[in-house]
């Protein structure tokens, strides 16, 4: 337990039953009567954004999170399949901890991070950048390297993304993860 007044952005507390990160945090002394804390919360299994108001010294639990490192194994159906890299055990993971939007990005052998919880693995962090491999798109024109426009591209995981005219089929890409779209040539 931690008082209201020692929480910092960053930490985990545990709020109504659910683990909650501590997005925003601000601690108001008005002129006229009690402290109190206002936090913004981000439930860590649903993505839920919460606003929080609570008096100062009030107590509250703090969760303590691990970060471990994992591999991406292989996927069978809706369920992923991840080896943690410290002590080579295997989990396996639903879309509950890896979404649609994380795992459209999911490569075999690729190293993730797995934040867990009491033994329990809650969601799954894909690096910022990855390279993934063009499976299928329409010959490259030449001579269209510099224009604006853009052809749809499907990578190695399946994920259709907008590529400039000049990529061809077997080129790996660059692909930010935060926004879904194509970088550079890796």
């Amino acid at each position: 337990m931690i008082s209201t007044n020692d929480m910092r952005p960053g930490q985990a507390i545990i709020f109504e039953g659910r683990i909650c990160l501590i997005t925003q945090y601000d601690r108001v002394k008005p002129g006229k009567g009690p402290t109190f804390v206002r936090a913004m919360l981000k439930d860590i299994t649903t993505g839920q954004a919460l606003d929080k108001t609570w008096r100062g010294e009030q107590k509250v639990e703090l969760a303590i999170l691990e970060k471990r490192p994992h591999q991406f194994l292989y996927r069978q159906g809706d369920r992923f399949h991840f080896m943690d890299m410290e002590n080579y055990e295997q989990v396996e993971l639903g879309p509950e901890q890896v979404p649609p939007e994380t795992a459209r990005f999911l490569k075999e052998n690729m190293e993730v991070v797995v934040t867990v919880y009491n033994q329990k693995a809650l969601s799954v962090e894909i690096p910022a950048f990855v390279s993934l491999k063009v499976m299928e798109t329409a010959p490259g024109l030449r001579g269209d390297t510099v224009s604006g426009a853009s052809k749809p591209a499907t990578l190695e995981t399946g994920m259709v993304l907008q590529v400039p005219l000049f990529i061809n089929a077997g080129d790996v890409l660059k692909v930010d993860t935060r926004t879904g779209t194509y970088v550079t040539r890796a």
